[in-house]
């Protein structure tokens, strides 16, 4: 395989845990939010019917359909793309990675001129599939694609966590903020990679010392959870956070964060959270009151974008990679906190975006997609 360690992407980054049928009958899945917001039932299952000739499919990881974040923000995409008369569209689910190979053999069974899958583990049965039938077109989300007929649709979220660490600090009263991983995955650690970067040059800038538990941009060392979809373990690394002085907890590892953001929401004691992926007050609202902002990736538009273009006859197979510059990647708003951000800080984090835009601020991680 092609795979460098940017590829070693996250499956299920934001997954929470569903039972879903890999080829269940047909279903019909409300549209999502946009930023991922509640989806619909699961089974394989299409939007609303669209007269397009053009047929764009979808297959999930094992997180499904309604996961908050990678398949449902990949699935909305689509689902815009028909409202916009682009495409016709529907999905299966995969409950196991077993079910990868043969969801996708059975969606171009069903004449679907573009197959997205998602995340690195569905790298080797989409890379198989599109060897095996050259002009079937393909986009995968956080993988790099072929340049022929898979499309890569990577995010350069190094980016915005700079951007969400310069406000961690900033926004810090204890002088302590935190992050950890749900695996030691490159689509992870450059979230954290960028937070940790973000932190040192508000030091730089202020010369303060706001600490880092959880991860150390030199060392590639820190805290992982183990998983996409535990709860309790998020909770507990939390808990710890907490007890060892950090007020703002940036958990990058989906579902699993969910439970950071209960456990921060319980204390009550003014810890906030940073959200990953989709906007967490729309994804996650019952834990708005917890979260400062959240970091995204732009899945949605360009899952949208690559249909559109699919259907008009202009699929090249060029990696796409979302940075700030672009939209692909960014702050989403300050929600509940917005009176709680100082103007100077919400002024300075703007800056520090439109620095890292123009190049004057410079990211080191190695994680970065190219």
């Amino acid at each position: 395989m092609r795979h460098t360690r940017w590829t070693v992407a996250v499956t299920g980054i934001a997954a929470i845990a569903l039972t879903l049928s890999a080829c269940g009958s047909k279903a019909s899945p409300s549209a999502n939010t946009g930023g991922g917001g509640s989806g619909g039932s699961g089974g394989a299952g299409s939007s609303t019917a669209s007269t397009a000739s053009y047929k764009a499919c979808m297959v999930t990881d094992t997180g499904g359909i309604n996961d908050k974040s990678f398949n449902q923000s990949a699935y909305q995409g689509l689902t815009e793309a028909q409202g916009a008369g682009a495409a016709t569209v529907s999905y299966l689910p995969s409950t196991q990675t077993s079910d990868y190979a043969k969801n996708i053999s059975a969606e171009q069974g069903q004449g679907c001129k573009m197959i997205v899958t998602v995340g690195y583990l569905m790298a080797d049965a989409t890379d198989a599939a599109a060897k095996a039938a050259p002009s079937q077109h393909f986009a995968i989300v956080d993988n790099t694609g072929n340049g022929k007929n898979v499309e890569g649709l990577l995010f350069n979220t190094a980016q915005a966590g700079f951007e969400g660490g310069y406000l961690a600090a900033g926004y810090s009263k204890t002088g302590k903020v935190a992050t950890y991983g749900g695996e030691d995955f490159a689509t992870v650690t450059v979230y954290m990679d960028g937070f940790w970067e973000g932190v040192q040059y508000y030091n730089k800038m202020h010369h303060k010392n706001v600490q880092v538990l959880g991860w150390n941009e030199k060392t590639q060392k820190g805290s992982f959870a183990g998983s996409f979809t535990d709860q309790t373990k998020g909770s507990q690394l939390a808990k710890n956070f907490m007890q060892a002085g950090a007020d703002v907890i940036y958990p990058v590892a989906g579902g699993t964060g969910l439970g950071t953001a209960a456990a921060v929401k319980a204390a009550n004691n003014g810890t906030v959270v940073i959200w990953v992926d989709t906007d967490g007050c729309i994804s996650a609202k019952q834990y708005c009151s917890v979260f400062l902002t959240t970091t995204y990736k732009g899945i949605q538009p360009a899952v949208k974008t690559a249909v559109e273009n699919g259907a008009k006859g202009k699929y090249t197979g060029t990696n796409y990679v979302g940075t700030l510059a672009n939209g692909g990647t960014g702050l989403s708003p300050y929600h509940d906190f917005a009176s709680k951000v100082s103007s100077t800080l919400k002024s300075e984090v703007a800056q520090v975006g439109k620095d890292i835009e123009s190049g004057k601020i410079k990211i080191q991680s190695k994680n970065q997609p190219k």
